[in-house]
This record gives C-alpha cells, structure tokens and sequence, in this order.
C-alpha cells in the first residue's frame, strides 16, 4: 500500500512531503548525520559480521548464515524497486529515493544481531538503532518518510519471522530443561 501510494501520488504521499518539509534540517547536523550514517554497510554491516562470529563460535552456524544472507537481499530487493519507483529524493530531482536501502540496511544488521545474540536486550537496541536511522535520514532531508516506512515494511517481515521462529526455538529448548521444582521430564 505504501509503494501504491508512493507511486501514484495518492493522499498518503502528499501527507508525506508535508512532514518532510516541516522535519528536513531539523535538529543539529552532527547529531541527525550519525543517526543516518547507522544505517550505512560500513557501520551496520560489521555489527551483524560480529554477532554472526558470535553464532558461529556458539554452534549456530545456519543461523549465522540466514542472517549473512538476509543482508545479501537488502540490495538485491532494494535497487530494482528503486528503479522501478523512481522517486526523487525531498531536496534534490535525482531519483531512486524509495525504498531506503540505509533503513533496510539498519533493520536487517541490527535485526539480525540480535536475534543472533539472543539477549533480551538486544530487541529493544536493535529496534532503537532502526528508528534512530530513519528519523536522521529523514531530518537530513535524504528521505522522505514513507521511504523509511516503505523499507520496514519491506524487511521487517524477515525480523518478525526471525523473532517467531528464534522464541518457538527457545520454547522447545527450555520445555526439556528438567526445572528445580519438578525434576527430570
């Protein structure tokens, strides 16, 4: 639905380039700078290269793999639907704005981490690194906010699953831990 709009210039784009005018160069640059350099491969990707030793050196190394390829597909579904949309940018006429391959980037990287590393707080940082790397793209003026929008709803479908499928695994592993209470199963 956000592509459709995106595309066809519908009510939810209009919305769009009225908050972007009012967020573009808002707050300090040095600040919204570094909150859209998150979502770069150079920052990111060594974050998800860590966990994913991590995963390796635990014994997971399917998981590690899924995760290393879940961030091969952010350019390979990102470039096409940019070129595909061809949406200039909130302050320049270049195209090739929407998605946001930095959002995607940062969802997948940080995403991937922590489901990597499997800690409860990894969720709530890697969520807060995503949100902080949109909302910098978008107070730089490099994107619109539905191009942030657009790449979450683009990618984060694997973050649930990967969330799913890491909390059903926990589930099954600790249902044949003997507890204190009971002893053996």
């Amino acid at each position: 639905m956000v592509t459709w709009q995106v595309v066809a210039g519908g009510p939810l784009a209009r919305l769009d380039a009225r908050i972007s005018r009012a967020l573009a160069g808002r707050g300090p640059v040095p600040l919204t700078e570094l909150l859209a350099d998150l979502g770069s491969v150079p920052v990111a990707a060594p974050v998800l290269v860590a966990a994913m030793a991590y995963a390796v050196w635990r014994g997971r190394r399917g998981q590690a793999l899924r995760a290393g390829l879940a961030l091969a597909l952010v350019p390979a579904l990102v470039l096409p639907l940019k070129l595909l949309v061809g949406r200039a940018g909130p302050l320049t006429a270049e195209t090739g704005y929407y998605p946001s391959g930095h959002t995607a980037t940062a969802l997948v990287a940080y995403g991937g981490a922590a489901l990597l590393l499997g800690r409860r707080w990894a969720v709530p940082v890697a969520v807060l690194l995503t949100t902080a790397t949109g909302t910098g793209l978008v107070l730089r003026g490099y994107h619109w906010p539905l191009d942030v929008v657009g790449s979450v709803c683009l990618f984060g479908w694997l973050y649930a699953a990967g969330l799913l499928v890491s909390s059903i695994g926990r589930r099954r592993s600790s249902s044949r831990t003997p507890s204190r209470r009971t002893g053996p199963s």
